[in-house]
């Protein structure tokens, strides 16, 4: 089975271009540029452009005819990916890349969503109730592509499948984020500033992530499918058990960031259609996930590290 990912280089796409090598595919990642000492054994990368070179996408598809597609590049920077230009272009790319993909004989994709496309006044999000109402434009771009993919499927015949991620953490998470920013500042010994975090939320090991799409890939569901735990977890919880694991406790600062006004207060998903159709099951609980995050954390901050060498 000829497999091309996008964004295989990323924090979702590397444990799953590795599962999708150990699992027999043949896997070629294309990427903006050669990841180099990352790479994963077993696959093939191809330095290609997706938001530039519409025509390079196309003559990649031919040349190399794939199976299936997993589509999981977009702009992830934290801080900045809400409301990066970059997301509207991604939805012409997303388009581009899939009717390339079809016009070479390709069978099946799947993409990676968010929980951003959803409305988040209900608390449990369902993809068969509750409505689409995204309020960023990262959510409005990530909800568009996946109307214009529904569509191109009803008239191509091939099927997309559409996981809806929602709070991804783990080893490669970028700096910035939740448990790499708290990490960071615990081993530094410096107070870790954190909201009172009573916002419950829905965390899914990248591995589990990473998994739920290669076998939503290897599988026969299609439309939207919530990629989630199902179990909704204080952030105030997160950050004591990283607290507890390093033995910094006395560090955490609870409320010394405000929480936003528009702020929901749970987000959780419904995911009875990734159990039941797809037979997806966590194999981390959240104190086994977080354990493993932070027995692969780096001894020193990624910018100390580029330091260092110098």
């Amino acid at each position: 089975m000829r497999t091309v990912v996008t964004g295989g280089t990323g924090f979702v796409g590397v444990p799953a271009v590795r599962r999708l090598v150990e699992g027999g595919h043949d896997v070629h990642v294309v990427c903006r540029r050669d990841p180099g000492p990352s790479s994963v054994p077993g696959a093939t990368y191809h330095e290609l452009d997706l938001l530039d070179d519409p025509d390079a996408v196309e003559a990649t598809m031919e040349r190399l005819r794939p199976d299936r597609l997993a589509h999981l590049a977009w702009t992830t920077t934290p801080g900045l990916f809400w409301t990066s230009p970059e997301n509207v272009r991604w939805v012409r790319a997303t388009l581009t890349l899939y009717q390339a993909f079809v016009a070479a004989g390709g069978q099946r994709v799947v993409v990676a969503g968010t929980c951003a496309e959803y409305d988040w006044s209900g608390g449990l999000l369902s993809e068969a109730t509750t409505p689409l109402r995204p309020s960023t434009l990262y959510g409005s771009a990530k909800h568009a592509a996946y109307g214009l993919l529904a569509a191109a499927s009803a008239e191509t015949g091939v099927p997309v499948a559409w996981g809806r991620l929602f709070f991804v953490y783990g080893p490669g998470e970028q700096p910035g984020r939740l448990v790499p920013s708290v990490l960071t500042a615990l081993r530094a010994g410096a107070p870790a500033l954190v909201s009172e975090g009573t916002q419950v939320r829905d965390f899914l090991h990248v591995d589990d992530v990473a998994r739920a799409l290669v076998e939503l890939l290897d599988g026969a569901a299609a439309g939207a499918v919530n990629v989630a735990s199902g179990v909704g977890v204080p952030v105030r919880d997160v950050v004591g058990l990283l607290a507890g694991l390093e033995g910094r406790a006395d560090l955490v600062r609870y409320g010394a960031r405000p929480s936003p006004p528009s702020e929901p207060a749970r987000l959780v998903a419904d995911v009875r259609r990734l159990r039941d159709e797809v037979g997806f099951e966590p194999r981390f609980d959240l104190a086994d996930g977080l354990r493993d995050t932070v027995r692969a954390f780096p001894a020193e901050p990624a910018s100390e590290q580029r330091r260092a060498r110098r």
